[in-house]
């Protein structure tokens, strides 16, 4: 049986107010491709469907023709979960009637313990799902105390084991942080203070685990426990990761054979670095001149206009930094600490700048009182 593992599709996003739905469409195009050559068996998504809780329609309608084009015109079984994106209950709408149609949406904790069962050229393989569920929800709905994530998942991942087959392969799937793993920008923190990520170890004895969550391809722990990671680079972080999908060869006796697959973008995300006269030369000739750029500036002296005049050669530039022109303010900051300036100078200079005009005498005088007293104050405490 040939699994495809994917997640992370994140239907719906804004890329600096840019919609990206297009873009998504273009790369699911090639997902179905590559289903088509691979001779794929069933498709694992593991969370993240939607970028938000309540989607936009078009992004339910781009995922409506997705399903549509595996499991109705290609009568492929479908497992997904819901992700911490993704609103379980409205993703879940309708689940019981869509089993009938190949489609399995696992966003209830109620049925973790029931596994999906595939069947393909003699093999049979049970798939269980864990759905994005914080501590303190699986605290009220299954009446155990967890107070952090990874007990949580660890209590769910011992249910599970009660009821897995004694001889049937077993697959997992998880939206979830594991302990290790490489974050990027753009992945929404699960909570606040870092006490997010749960362990691998508890997974260990799955034939194969689906995860969801992180969009940069990775294992932890072991080849077996994957993230496939996101279709797309949704933030400049990932600009060099490898997008795609993962195809999981699995018989009898567990996974024979793990591949990735990479998705080519229709604009790829980059970062370019260097002064301005010398990147509008290169964006002359460059190919590629539409994807999507964060620009980062090295001139040392102010440009007018400088976004607009890198779009005339790079109409997608969505984010300039000028790390030049801070190393030069740097400069002139600790050239103004040189000069030690008394602190009535100092003020005389603000003052000068944000009023346009120097101080009176008067004023001068009566800030030196003010600073004298502070200071006297200062030196009796």
């Amino acid at each position: 049986m040939r699994l495809l593992h994917t997640a992370d599709w994140h239907l719906g996003r804004l890329f600096h107010n840019l919609s990206l739905l297009d873009d998504q469409r273009y790369v699911l195009d090639q997902l179905i491709d590559i289903i088509d050559r691979e001779a794929v068996d069933a498709v694992l998504i593991a969370g993240d469907i939607y970028d938000r809780s309540v989607p936009p329609a078009s992004a339910v309608a781009l995922l409506d023709d997705v399903l549509r084009a595996l499991c109705s015109e290609r009568n492929l079984p479908v497992v997904m979960i819901s992700g911490n994106h993704d609103s379980a209950q409205r993703l879940g709408f309708g689940a019981r009637h869509l089993r009938q149609a190949g489609l399995h949406i696992l966003s209830d904790l109620a049925d973790i313990e029931r596994p999906v069962t595939l069947s393909a050229n003699g093999v049979e393989v049970d798939v269980f799902g864990i759905p994005y569920a914080d501590p303190e929800y699986v605290r009220s709905q299954l009446g155990v105390d967890v107070r952090d994530f990874d007990s949580a998942h660890r209590h769910l991942v011992e249910c599970i084991n009660t009821k897995r087959h004694p001889t049937r392969p077993t697959v997992l799937m998880s939206h979830c942080f594991v302990d290790g793993g490489s974050a990027s920008d753009s992945e929404r923190p699960l909570t606040l203070g870092g006490a997010e990520s749960v362990a691998w170890e508890p997974m260990q004895s799955f034939d194969y685990v689906a995860l969801g969550h992180l969009h940069g391809p990775q294992c932890r722990g072991g080849e077996h426990i994957r993230y496939s990671g996101s279709l797309l680079k949704y933030s400049f972080s990932e600009a060099s990761q490898r997008k795609g999908v993962t195809l999981v060869d699995i018989d009898e006796q567990g996974v024979r054979h793990i591949e990735h697959r990479p998705l080519t973008p229709r604009l790829d995300v980059r970062i370019l670095e260097g002064e301005l006269d010398s990147l509008i030369a290169q964006g002359l000739g460059d190919p590629h001149a539409d994807d999507y750029l964060l620009v980062r500036l090295t001139d040392r002296h102010a440009i007018l206009d400088p976004m607009g005049k890198l779009r005339e050669v790079y109409p997608n530039v969505l984010h300039l930094e000028k790390p030049g022109m801070l190393e030069s303010r740097g400069r002139q900051q600790l050239d103004r600490e040189r000069l030690r300036f008394s602190a009535l100078d100092m003020f005389s200079d603000f003052f000068a700048q944000t009023s346009g005009e120097a101080m009176t005498d008067e004023q001068a005088e009566a800030m030196n009182e003010l600073i004298s007293q502070l200071n006297r104050d200062e030196e009796t405490r």
